[in-house]
């Protein structure tokens, strides 16, 4: 059985995939060893770290284990399908259940792999910074780097075996619609892996965010506002479950997000390349159009790698500044790799409006980030809500809301200029057979389709940025707790605050990411749908939102990103509460704590927030997987049958798209309004408007309390949500025909 998947064929460049691995993982060797080899710090400090990482491994080993036997359970029905005959059974069958789990197993090691290196990282970037900024920055941004870089390698040769497998198995299938095979049939099962990445991801995402807001609220209401104590004070009983949450929060939850985002978004984009080749078979278009997406994702891989490697600061340096010189290198090495690889694939007669679409998607990434920035570090958005915090935490709360409300604005400008742009390069790049453009629509969609995979090119740096931050943020801690001299603190407080506008980075980022790769995700699903008519891709594309059963669909995917981020915030509201009440149990039970003649009991506080993540983070996480597929079904076989020609598939493709578009506002506000919070707060703390302690920063404090779940909790889950909507679609779409 002969094979599309030529890893031996220099022409298709998928040759660079296995070059890509090999090179990610000899820097990974090499930063492994780099880490690994620094010092520990004092016991004290190992104690604290010791604490952190036991308690992150026991989250971890609940949350999986729920996430596993949930996987294993849909993945049974998924295969049940077999057996209901065609066309379902082409869709849905023991192939794709595979799949399903195969991707969740791998975003969930994304996650543990981003954790384990964090909580290994902490302390020696703490200890590091008993000697210089220069060395705790270094080994804090190398331990961030190999998180980045595993987690790429994973996501890109993870997803490169399957589709390599799948089409051993499947064959080419040539036929007179394609001369040259076609790789619908393997993508068919593929795409539940991009499910399973999706899934697991919402899961890991969603608990980690909910745990470790708990423990940070619960954290700073007893300790900041009422004991008056510093943060990471280790007489706060709280303090080791807030520093767990960093790690299975920010590390193996975003690990596991940047993981399906990759995924999710390559299939998407090779599903729309087959569509192209389709359409362009007799004018020599082959699958080199298919196998694009990886091989841009490949050489984005090497140019991440290089731009870690350039990042250097000296003592006196600014912390963003020096990551910033690492992402242009990787921009501009990405413009290059993109115009190669444009041209070699593509062909001269195409290649330039693709890689026009390419710059457009990597321009898009470079505006949010700015943009991020903007309202997230110390600029006048943050500057505006610390100077409200004098008149008190209402007008705090009222600031940042609107500052949140407001950041929503130019961001959807961007993503709508990228959009409109890489769509009519495609379609102009669409060629005519007898003076008509041939299927112009499918060749928009695949301009959209560079542009999201150029922008996710650096996905290997940004989430190496991303690592940075909670390793700094508990490097901090471990410094606090372990009674380090106060410079130390104020090393990793500078390094800190840069971790702090990263994290928002990241989350735009994925944000702008989600919103591109929208249309891509649209497009697949109505491909698969026109692959099961028989017909066009141009002939199902029709979402007519005048039509009053196609607009409740719409109206259903909007509230479900309210219901979904209401469940979310209301998880860490009560999980926080229930933190609160044990400190300050802990404190009117034991004078001696405050007083620092007796320990409190972390381990009590380490289990209410694994509880309350474990036992709240099911419901929402089934939401988006439960509603659009009881919808379709509701919709084909009960409504859709009293409307003749009614099209059931039409009022679920309004659910995804309306779901998207609300989930990217919803987002975007949740991120930046919670980030400003949070940076207006320490802005109160480096000594404005009275600094520490001061009646504006215990305004702060609450501002930022209530920023927490927003920016750590529903806002990144709504970015996993969104394209789990779209993925789960792709998976099920043949039950809506």
């Amino acid at each position: 059985m002969k094979m599309i998947v030529d890893v031996f064929d220099t022409e298709n460049l998928l040759f660079m995939v296995l070059v890509a691995t090999v090179i990610a993982l000899a820097f990974a060797g090499y930063f492994y060893k780099f880490v690994w080899s620094k010092d520990k710090g004092t016991e004290e400090m190992q104690k604290v770290s010791n604490a952190i990482e036991t308690g992150a491994m026991a989250y971890l080993k609940r949350q999986y284990k729920t996430i596993g036997i949930v996987v294993v359970i849909l993945a049974i029905i998924i295969a049940l399908c077999s057996f209901a005959g065609e066309p379902f059974s082409d869709y849905l069958n023991y192939k794709v259940a595979i799949a399903f789990v195969i991707g969740a197993a791998f975003s969930v090691l994304s996650g543990f792999i981003g954790m384990k290196v964090s909580v290994n990282s902490n302390i020696r970037t703490s200890a590091a910074a008993k000697r210089s900024l220069g060395e705790a920055f270094q080994t804090s941004f190398r331990g961030g780097a190999l998180s980045g870089i595993a987690v790429s390698a994973l996501s890109l040769f993870g997803l490169f075996l399957v589709v390599l497998v799948y089409n051993a198995l499947i064959g080419d299938n040539v036929s007179v619609e394609a001369p040259f095979g076609t790789l619908t049939p393997t993508l068919h099962a593929v795409v539940g892996y991009a499910f399973g990445a999706s899934f697991a991801a919402l899961f890991a995402q969603l608990g980690g965010g909910i745990y470790t807001k708990a423990a940070d609220v619960g954290s700073d209401l007893v300790g900041k506002v009422e004991a008056g104590i510093p943060e990471d004070d280790p007489r706060n009983p709280a303090v080791v479950a807030d520093l767990v949450g960093d790690n299975v929060g920010d590390c193996a939850g975003r690990g596991a997000d940047i993981f399906e985002s990759t995924a999710a978004e390559i299939i998407g984009a090779m599903v729309i390349g087959t569509a192209v080749v389709s359409a362009g078979a007799y004018m020599g278009m082959d699958n080199k159009w298919v196998f694009l997406p990886l091989v841009l994702m490949a050489f984005g891989l090497i140019a991440s790698l290089v731009g870690i490697l350039v990042v250097r600061m000296k003592e006196n340096d600014d912390v963003v500044k020096s990551l910033n010189k690492g992402y242009y290198v990787t921009i501009a090495l990405n413009v290059v790799f993109l115009a190669i690889t444009t041209y070699m694939l593509l062909g001269s007669d195409y290649w330039l409006n693709f890689f026009i679409a390419g710059i457009v998607g990597i321009a898009l990434g470079l505006s949010i980030v700015y943009l991020t920035q903007y309202y997230t570090g110390d600029h006048k958005p943050v500057k505006g809500i610390a100077a409200a915090s004098e008149t008190g935490a209402a007008t705090n709360v009222i600031e940042g809301i609107s500052v949140g409300l407001e950041s929503t604005v130019l961001p959807v400008v961007c993503i709508v200029i990228a959009i409109v742009t890489t769509y009519l390069l495609g379609y102009a790049a669409a060629p005519e057979f007898l003076g008509v453009k041939v299927e112009p629509m499918v060749f928009g969609f695949y301009g959209t389709a560079v542009g999201t995979i150029a922008m996710l090119a650096s996905s290997a740096f940004i989430l190496a940025e991303d690592t940075f931050g909670p390793i700094t943020d508990n490097a901090g801690g471990i410094a606090e707790m372990s009674g380090q001299p106060e410079e130390v603190r104020d090393r990793t407080d500078k390094l800190d605050a840069a971790g702090n506008t990263t994290k928002a980075l990241t989350k735009g980022y994925a944000m702008a990411s989600a919103a591109l790769a929208a249309f891509l995700l649209f497009a697949a699903f109505f491909e698969i749908v026109a692959e099961v008519k028989g017909v066009y891709l141009s002939d199902v594309f029709n979402v007519n939102l005048g039509d009053p059963l196609v607009f409740v669909g719409g109206l259903v995917g909007a509230a479900l990103v309210f219901f979904f981020a209401s469940l979310a915030i209301r998880a860490v509201s009560k999980a926080a509460g229930e933190m609160v009440e044990e400190v300050r149990r802990q404190f009117r039970e034991d004078k001696g704590i405050l007083a620092g003649t007796s320990d409190p009991d972390y381990a009590k506080c380490v289990d209410i927030a694994t509880r309350g993540a474990l036992k709240t983070m099911v419901v929402p996480a089934l939401l988006p997987i439960l509603v659009p597929v009881v919808f379709g079904l509701i919709w084909r076989y009960v409504v859709g049958p009293m409307v003749p020609d009614f099209e059931a598939y039409t009022a679920v493709g309004a659910l995804i798209m309306v779901g998207t578009i609300v989930g990217i506002l919803m987002a975007n506000f949740l991120n930046n309004g919670g980030g400003a919070w949070d940076n207006a707060k320490k802005y109160i703390e480096e000594g404005n408007h009275g600094g520490k302690g001061s009646p504006a920063h215990a305004a702060a404090v609450v501002g930022d309390t209530i920023g927490d779940p927003f920016k750590d909790t529903a806002g990144p889950s709504i970015h996993v949500l969104v394209k789990l909507l779209s993925t789960i679609c792709l998976v099920t779409a043949v039950l809506f025909v």
